[in-house]
């Protein structure tokens, strides 16, 4: 089980880095958006939470959005060094609302830590120092 911290400080648990921002859950989305393809990461899905709870099992759910994000050059890098990586991306982006806005990434270097691959470790590790510039920019 991870622990959020309910404050504007980032938190890295062991498998994501999260932040909790001052600004509404809608504006937080087309920030981290904007901030990821300033890191040079596409949004290649978007799952409405929210949406889908409410539809699929007519239950009421908080404001929540999964993006699915992508860094060609990196994503490219990686499949080259690993075929089956592929079981592993795109890197998840999310922004939820629990007592606040909230939004975290998965810290590649935790997913591919149990991937036997020196060349795959590195390419985490610069994917995630660009995830989390992305997060700290909202």
């Amino acid at each position: 089980m991870h622990s959020y911290q309910k404050s504007n400080i980032e938190n890295t648990m062991t498998y994501g880095y999260s932040k909790q921002v001052d600004i509404p859950f809608n504006e937080a989305v087309e920030k981290i958006k904007s901030t990821l393809q300033e890191q040079g990461f596409g949004v290649l899905t978007e799952i409405d939470v929210k949406a889908t709870m409410k539809k699929k099992l007519d239950i009421d759910y908080d404001n929540y959005v999964i993006l699915g994000a992508c860094n060609p050059p990196f994503a490219h890098q990686a499949l080259q060094a690993e075929k089956e990586i592929g079981l592993l991306l795109p890197c998840n982006v999310i922004v939820y609302e629990d007592n606040g806005v909230h939004v975290s990434a998965i810290l590649p270097s935790a997913g591919m830590s149990m991937v036997d691959n020196d060349t795959l470790r590195e390419i985490a590790q610069e994917v995630e120092t660009k995830l989390k510039s992305a997060v700290d920019a909202v």
